[in-house]
């Protein structure tokens, strides 16, 4: 069984049920328990496996992370107009309510995730298995749930914390947890990670795509680079630089199903084609990205509905001469996608995402995408570290990483720039590099405190954002399940 599959068979379903309601509502089809469960090595393996998975569902990285680059400004859901895609539109134009059903996707990913870590988390130290195997699948454990907690804290700030396997007669109704204790979890599960998991050149086979020491190294940096801890950063970012990462030569490999995982790619998530599975369900295993984003009624790629076209400001942001742009937008003139030619009357803005396009010389089918999606890359890197050394007031030190970056799009180096000039270039240039990636909400709404989104997204005419925006509510339907939960302020 490939591991990239995730695949976890239908015996583990009760075990690895979770606390939000719409799973609580359905009556378990089986009887297993754990106790009965993690005997083997496969057993081990197959449960880490099933802790993966939560991460190709459309709650998360097959449909809602991409899309918040709609709500930071870099496009507009596109679509088939009108109520299509309603949810976004509505997290867009900032006038989010509790009801909208992209959030509650948003809240509700991340759980089963977590509860099979920690059940993970809680069993394996038991077994008898070979310590290596138990080593990297505690790692991978500890990973993932800081990973889960990750996405849910920057979203919703302070969530329930927990660490324990859910059983019959539990609580299922946690109040929220401050959000700096739900860090220092994440950063003591980074750290395990860091200690327990190999390196990523120590995967093979089937193996190739799990969370290595790498992964757990650059998100943890990610997670200090959120906090402010800017020296943290730096010495993250420079131990990662010892792991034998690069930047690709090509920006384009970082988004061709022929070089996933590549030696840029500190983690991405998973996907296959010819998967077996129906396109709208959990266990889909085929990304929806080329899907849903190519261009409407071109015949580019198989499906083609639409979304994420963006907006006029984030072409004229575009360097002249940035080798990126012809990687990741369609433009009236640009170069031929698959022998043809891309047409303006394609979009409402005239633009199209080409990024995460897979051509149907490659796939014919609308749900059979195996195209991965990028989480950390090394480009990554090197712009949180030169962010940090620009804080740190080592600007000269910070061109450096900023600069490899700018040379492989094609871009003259940066020089002599004073700290607040070169704070906003970065931040120009991460948008720009990690385009379409999920990256850009985060990155606006940790600067100065959230005032950086807010000045930003006013300044292309998004004039409803106000700081009850930069948090999602919490959606109400958890609210009437769990009445412990508090709601954030202003919804």
């Amino acid at each position: 069984m490939k591991f990239n599959k995730y695949f976890v068979i239908a015996a583990l379903t009760v075990l690895f049920s979770s606390c939000s309601k719409d799973f609580l509502d359905k009556a378990p089809e089986d009887s297993i328990n754990t106790s009965n469960f993690f005997q083997t090595e496969s057993d081990a393996i197959t449960a880490i496996n099933g802790a993966y998975q939560p991460l190709q569902w459309p709650k998360l990285y097959n449909m809602r992370m991409w899309t918040t680059d709609i709500m930071a400004g870099n496009s507009i859901v596109g679509a088939g107009g009108g109520t299509d895609g309603i949810e976004t539109q509505d997290e867009a134009n900032f006038v989010t309510a509790s009801d909208n059903q992209g959030v509650l996707d948003l809240w509700r990913g991340p759980w089963p995730g977590i509860l099979r870590c920690n059940i993970i988390l809680n069993k394996v130290p038991g077994m008898d298995i070979a310590e290596s195997l138990k080593n990297r699948v505690l790692g991978e454990a500890h990973f993932l749930r800081a990973h889960y907690y990750f996405i849910l804290v920057r979203f919703f700030g302070d969530v329930p914390l927990t660490l324990k396997p859910v059983n019959p007669g539990d609580d299922l109704r946690p109040a929220r947890t401050p959000k700096a204790d739900v860090y220092n979890q994440i950063i003591a599960d980074y750290t395990e990670a860091m200690n327990l998991l190999p390196l990523k050149s120590q995967y093979t086979g089937s193996d190739v795509g799990r969370a290595s020491k790498g992964s757990a190294t650059g998100m943890l940096a990610k997670v200090y680079l959120t906090l402010g801890n800017y020296q943290k950063v730096v010495d993250l970012c420079e131990q990662v630089k010892t792991m034998g990462y690069s930047l690709n030569a090509n920006y384009a490999e970082n988004f061709s199903p022929n070089t996933k995982n590549s030696n840029e790619s500190l983690f991405e998530i998973q996907y296959t084609g010819n998967a077996g599975y129906d396109f709208w369900s959990n266990e889909n295993q085929a990304s929806w990205l080329s899907t849903f984003t190519g261009p409407r009624g071109s015949g580019l790629v198989a499906g083609g509905w639409g979304w994420n076209q963006p907006t006029q400001e984030f072409i004229d942001s575009y360097e002249p001469g940035d080798l990126r742009k012809d990687v990741t937008v369609f433009y009236e003139g640009c170069p031929q996608f698959d022998g043809k030619d891309y047409k303006k009357s394609w979009s409402l803005t005239g633009y199209n995402l080409r990024k995460f396009l897979v051509p149907l010389s490659v796939v014919s089918s609308y749900d059979n995408s195996p195209l991965n999606f990028p989480v950390l890359r090394y480009a990554d890197v090197l712009l949180m570290k030169a962010e940090a050394l620009n804080e740190m007031n080592r600007t000269a030190e910070a061109e450096a990483p900023l600069n490899q970056v700018r040379a492989r799009a094609g871009l003259n180096a940066v020089t002599g720039l004073g700290k607040d000039a070169f704070r906003e270039k970065v931040l120009h240039e991460r948008r720009m590099e990690l385009a379409f990636e999920g990256q850009r909400w985060f990155d606006l709404i940790r600067v100065n405190n959230g005032q950086y989104a807010i000045d930003f997204l006013k300044s292309i005419g998004k004039t409803n954002i106000s700081s009850k925006f930069l948090l999602f509510p919490v959606p109400q339907k958890e609210r009437d399940a769990n009445p412990n939960l508090t709601q954030n302020p202003g919804y």
